[in-house]
């Protein structure tokens, strides 16, 4: 193996990899679909990037785990697409803004507030995180042949998960008509416009981001079916891209 062109973090070589790759936070949920792939293989596990190769379909798709939080992901972001990724669709979880869309719903984000601090070290303030929009579209018409509802909107990254004296801002992004809010897509979006790639994301709710966290419970039946949902969307949109 030529250790000149392993990626440092995620442990993999550059060329291993699909070009497209479905990216999640927990090393766990990359194990599950690991398991929905053909002939999947692990390639490498270090810190908490979990990358796994296999074929959906026939064809070759990479899973990557990235972990919790902006500044941890971006790394696994940064260094995927340095390994070969073009188009990179995110499989997450978020907390849901509107009872129109309740836990066990989906969210498209075609855009992410950039609430984190990571991008805000990268780009200028005022610069936008948007999704690739035929990307989008795809993972769009995909989700349009469930029977899961959906909302197509705004997400908010945050970096808190729990709260401290200063309060959360959901309630003005609520109000500026986010649909929820999560942890990691503002830096995907951000770092996919400046690389050059295509990305986009599609969200499990698996609660309120009003609840309190420490009744925090995303391990329910309805929720793990909106999980295995986005994953058949997200599996099924790059067949077609």
């Amino acid at each position: 193996m030529d250790k000149e062109k392993m990626m440092p973090n995620i442990k993999v070589n550059e060329g291993a990899i699909s070009e497209h790759v479905i990216v999640v936070g927990n090393p766990e949920r990359a194990k599950m679909i690991g398991d929905l792939l053909e002939d999947s293989q692990q390639l490498a596990y270090s810190r908490e990037y979990l990358t796994i190769n296999g074929y959906y379909k026939g064809k070759k798709v990479t899973v990557a785990s990235h972990g919790v939080g902006a500044a941890g992901a971006a790394v696994c972001f940064e260094e995927l697409i340095k390994a070969g990724a073009k188009k990179l669709i995110r499989v997450g979880t978020a907390g849901s803004y509107t009872e129109e869309l309740p836990p066990g719903s989906l969210i498209i984000a075609d855009s992410a507030v950039r609430a984190e601090g990571l991008t805000k070290q990268m780009v200028p303030e005022d610069f936008p995180a948007v999704a690739d929009y035929k990307l989008l579209l795809k993972l769009e018409e995909a989700a349009q042949k469930t029977d899961f509802t959906y909302g197509l909107g705004t997400i908010v990254t945050l970096d808190a998960f729990y709260a401290g004296p200063v309060q959360f801002p959901h309630m003005l992004y609520k109000e500026s008509g986010a649909l929820g809010a999560e942890m990691e897509l503002a830096a995907l979006y951000v770092i996919a416009r400046l690389r050059g790639v295509s990305a986009a994301g599609i969200f499990a709710l698996d609660g309120y981001a009003f609840s309190d966290m420490n009744d925090y419970n995303p391990h329910k039946d309805f929720v793990n079916k909106a999980v295995r949902a986005e994953i058949d969307i997200a599996l099924e949109t790059l067949l077609t891209v």
